[in-house]
């Protein structure tokens, strides 16, 4: 610390915080800190965020039957335009479905790998069609999707009752 002395007046001069004042600071951070941790609720982002991976899936998936459809004149579950085995709220980890995602893969329309980038989804993306239609749904976990206005469908892509509610766990997001 250096003293000055001026005409009488003395004035001390230091350099920098001392650790008290730097405690302080540190504390204050680490209060607000924990503040917004507890406002931001972390596993209701994770959730959300989960969902957005499977939304994404959801689209992708049907989109991708959608183009099989276009190019092969029937969809991926029948073997020609009149012999199908149309699929209600089928996981795509059942049997047709893996067989269907496999001629999906085979035409293109899905890349090779998609199924082992996705491997955690499969179970939780439910596919519902006949010979010329499609609905490709899944289950939110997160509270701000289960709210959602579009997450109003059953399994098999039928209209659900008390969806668009936090409370709706029965209710599906379809893409139809």
């Amino acid at each position: 610390m250096k003293k000055m002395i001026k005409k009488g007046i003395t004035l001390n001069l230091s350099n920098g915080f001392t650790l008290v004042e730097l405690l302080i600071v540190i504390a204050l951070l680490g209060a607000l800190a924990i503040g917004l941790i507890g406002a931001l609720d972390p596993f209701e982002q994770l959730k959300k965020g989960t969902d957005t991976g499977t939304r994404n899936s959801v689209s992708e998936i049907h989109a991708s039957v959608i183009r099989f459809y276009a190019l092969k004149g029937f969809m991926p579950w029948c073997t020609d335009a009149l012999t199908c085995d149309n699929p209600s709220g089928a996981a795509l980890l059942s049997a047709p479905m893996v067989s269907a995602l496999s001629m999906i893969t085979l035409t293109g329309e899905l890349k090779t790998n998609f199924t082992t980038i996705n491997a955690g989804e499969l179970g939780k993306i439910f596919v519902t069609g006949t010979e010329t239609d499609v609905s490709v749904c899944y289950k939110p976990g997160s509270k701000s999707f289960r709210s959602d206005v579009n997450t109003k469908y059953l399994v098999d892509g039928g209209a659900g009752t008390g969806c668009g509610t936090t409370d709706a766990t029965a209710c599906y997001w379809c893409v139809r």
